[in-house]
């Protein structure tokens, strides 16, 4: 199995950035819950100064895109994670800002919050940001490569500090990290959640929020929840019923 690395890291280390954090999402194709995103920043050549007792990769840590692996195997990784890495932060928006706002927004907060949390536990500024699939806008201090200027129009030169990677979850160890760290958030959560008697009908113990066959029984035998998705559940509604 080809695992992710930190070549992406590397050649950004030689360019003198020295703290490079990875973010990714979780949560955000689920029926019900709250979206989460992760932000991880590992320390320049981290395989050379890895802490005492500590190795990767190692027979019990595995540092993958997050659904790639099982959930024991996860949890393994998270406490690794946080143990070993320069810095982490979580950013949770919950059902209501996304009922409110809509995905798109809401996954934004949730990215702003993890950088501003690894931020704070670091004590000091991110220089450059690895980000899964797209670039994440309104950074303080991280602006995109597209930024608009006064006239409303592109700005043709920016010295951007995000780079926007294709399936970055399986390319990036920071960004893997992030969603690791991020999927065993929610899914602790969502448990947590799922355990209340109200709630145990829709099984999010197991389907962690997402649309399962049993969930939507669920949805159409006893209705939507006050963690429901709305603009989610009334869409699959319609087509069902179309």
């Amino acid at each position: 199995m080809v695992l992710p690395n930190f070549s992406f890291e590397r050649k950004l280390w030689e360019k003198d950035c020295k703290i490079i954090a990875g973010c990714d999402e979780v949560g955000r194709g689920s029926f019900a819950g709250p979206v989460v995103a992760g932000c991880v920043a590992f320390e320049k050549d981290f395989l050379q100064v890895l802490p005492s007792g500590s190795s990767y990769p190692h027979d019990h840590v595995v540092i993958n895109d997050s659904k790639k692996l099982t959930s024991k195997q996860r949890e393994i990784a998270e406490k690794w994670i946080k143990k070993n890495c320069l810095t982490w932060g979580i950013g949770e928006v919950s059902v209501r800002k996304i009922n409110k706002l809509g995905m798109a927004k809401a996954t934004r907060i949730a990215f702003r919050k993890a950088i501003s949390g690894a931020r704070k536990r670091l004590g000091r500024p991110i220089d450059f940001l690895l980000a899964d699939a797209f670039f994440i806008s309104y950074v303080p201090g991280l602006p995109t490569r597209r930024r608009k200027g006064k006239d409303g129009k592109f700005l043709k030169k920016v010295n951007g500090r995000q780079q926007a990677i294709v399936k970055g979850d399986t390319k990036s160890i920071s960004i893997a990290a992030a969603s690791i760290i991020a999927k065993v958030h929610r899914d602790d959560l969502m448990i947590k959640i799922g355990r209340r008697t109200k709630y145990r009908k829709y099984g999010w113990v197991k389907n962690k929020g997402y649309g399962t066959r049993q969930h939507r029984d669920a949805i159409k035998k006893y209705g939507a929840s006050l963690y429901h998705r709305k603009v989610f559940v009334e869409t699959w509604m319609k087509k069902i019923t179309i």
